[in-house]
């Protein structure tokens, strides 16, 4: 194998304040302390409230775990210098995207500008796990293969059920969002690295988008790296969490990478069934099992993570990511984030169930620090 399969992981965090636990526009001396002590590795997000990390390239989970503990505790030590906490959630339960800010950074006006009230909404979190492959040619191989799993990757990081004070009946709310911006979704299938520039180029051309970092697929070949990179993800509230679904997602791309070094390949679905999984995962999380297409059944969720856990194995021991990837068990067994959010919510005095919530994901959010 001539990939080295080193991973990276960016994630996006909303900023509350301590006391009203509504979103906060995150003060520039937050910014600067953050910036001065991480680098490049924070940034500002589309709105003033959110703000983005990224890892470095690391080659195993355990390197991504120090690296992203360190950012996450970073952000947080500053937050409180600033009576605010991070959020490591799709949503939050109850704010109005009406009431936040774009950050004055040309890209983001342009955003705004260019897609108007769909931009606007765009009040969600998301984590995008990159995974290093050096040939061009192979990425756009394994994409419509890897495009099998994006719905399995969904379901077990499922953390938007609320969106403006509501429940919406879904495990990720922040799918809903995002889905209604252009070049979203599953990707398309190219046969090769040249027809993909070709195709994306032509809108580049035209002076449409600049790069094709304004294609927002679910899976797509970074714009900066030599990586595919997975968009599909909540963003995980816990660190564990976002560890072990970040093995998943490389432990996947090498099994990919063995199947084809010995000439096979993992079977290719029209991307109307694999939507319908992808639904299915938008709906439910892991309660409710998702199509196996091999045997034509719905199959429950604990049965489809044995399986992947098994397709993996000698990948993951391979990476040093296997017992990381277990731990998705307990996910499993225990619910989403999606699910502890309505646990609490539920538990909570008349009326006081999204604040609730809220001080719920600021305590998971410092769990693994």
């Amino acid at each position: 194998m001539q990939s080295d399969f080193t991973i990276g992981i960016e994630e996006e965090y909303l900023m509350v304040d301590c006391d009203s636990l509504r979103l906060s526009d995150t003060p520039q001396a937050l910014m600067d302390a953050c910036r001065e002590e991480l680098q490049d590795q924070v940034s500002h997000e589309f709105l003033q409230c959110q703000i983005e990390v990224g890892t470095k390239v690391c080659r195993t989970t355990s390197e991504a775990r120090d690296d992203l503990r360190r950012l996450r505790s970073c952000i947080a030590k500053h937050a409180r210098d600033h009576n605010l906490a991070p959020l490591a959630v799709s949503c939050h339960p109850f704010s109005d995207w009406k009431n936040q800010e774009h950050t004055s950074k040309a890209r983001y006006s342009d955003l705004k500008q260019d897609y108007e009230a769909v931009a606007r909404r765009m009040l969600i979190c998301g984590m995008h796990v990159h995974v290093g492959i050096d040939d061009e040619n192979q990425r756009i191989d394994l994409m419509p293969q890897l495009s099998y799993f994006l719905p399995h990757l969904l379901a077990l990081s499922t953390s938007s059920p609320f969106w403006q004070g509501d429940d919406t009946g879904l495990a990720s709310y922040r799918l809903s969002v995002f889905d209604n911006m252009p070049r979203s979704g599953l990707p398309p299938k190219f046969s090769s690295w040249a027809e993909y520039t070709r195709t994306t180029g032509t809108l580049i051309e035209l002076g449409l988008i600049e790069d094709t970092s304004k294609i927002w697929w679910d899976l797509r070949p970074s714009d900066k790296y030599p990586t595919l990179e997975a968009r599909i993800c909540d963003v995980q509230p816990r660190l564990r969490d976002t560890i072990a679904l970040a093995g998943l997602t490389q432990a996947l791309v090498r099994m990919l990478t063995r199947l084809r070094d010995a000439n096979l390949r993992w079977r290719e679905y029209d991307r109307f069934l694999i939507a319908e999984n992808r639904w299915r995962a938008q709906r439910y999380g892991v309660t409710e099992g998702l199509i196996d297409f091999g045997d034509r059944s719905i199959k429950p969720f604990h049965a489809l993570l044995d399986e992947l856990i098994a397709l993996v194995a000698e990948d993951a021991e391979a990476l040093g990511a296997l017992d990381d990837i277990v731990r998705l068990r307990d996910v499993v067994t225990h619910g989403t984030s999606a699910s502890r959010q309505r646990a609490v919510f539920d538990a909570a005095p008349e009326g006081e169930g999204g604040d609730a919530v809220v001080r719920h994901l600021i305590e998971e959010f410092h769990e693994d620090l």
